[in-house]
């Protein structure tokens, strides 16, 4: 596939760029309440450092929420005030779990908004979401370590 065929691939409008980041968000206050929940429910001694770093990253996604929200609503569209769903367990490994694969999901949409942002000259959000995207990436080697996992392979669906 030629680098123009996957520029064009990406070409979105400005309210599909609208769209698109009103799901980003709705991921970012997805992990914002998991991060919440899990870091105050995670028990034993095993799970105590993972489950500060979780509430650190509760914050961390508040910020990239409220990026999210300043940019959707400089494009002229308004922001989303829905979650996606959370997983609720009383099983740890299963809440990193879905952690991780929530944090894997994020970093490839944001990596299409780069490039769709970049289509757009949208230039001073796609370098947001690069910023964002360090914070998402450190999640995710923070969840797969707890886990005792190699962080996944987050270039391919």
């Amino acid at each position: 596939m030629s680098n123009a065929t996957t520029a064009q691939e990406k070409a979105i409008t400005r309210q599909q760029l609208i769209e698109r980041l009103n799901q980003d968000l709705s991921r970012e206050y997805q992990a914002i309440i998991a991060y919440v929940v899990y870091s105050q429910v995670l028990k034993g001694a095993e799970y105590m450092n993972i489950a500060g770093e979780l509430k650190k990253h509760a914050g961390e996604e508040l910020a990239h929420a409220l990026v999210v929200s300043k940019h959707v609503d400089y494009l002229g569209g308004m922001p989303t005030v829905t979650p996606l769903a959370v997983v609720q367990s009383e099983d740890a490994r299963e809440m990193l779990r879905a952690d991780l694969n929530n944090e894997a999901e994020t970093i490839r949409q944001y990596r299409e908004r780069v490039l769709q942002c970049e289509t757009l000259g949208e230039f001073a959000i796609a370098e947001d979401i690069r910023e964002i995207l360090r914070d998402e990436q450190e999640h995710l080697v923070d969840l797969a370590t707890a886990l005792g996992e190699t962080p996944p392979d987050v270039s391919r669906r």
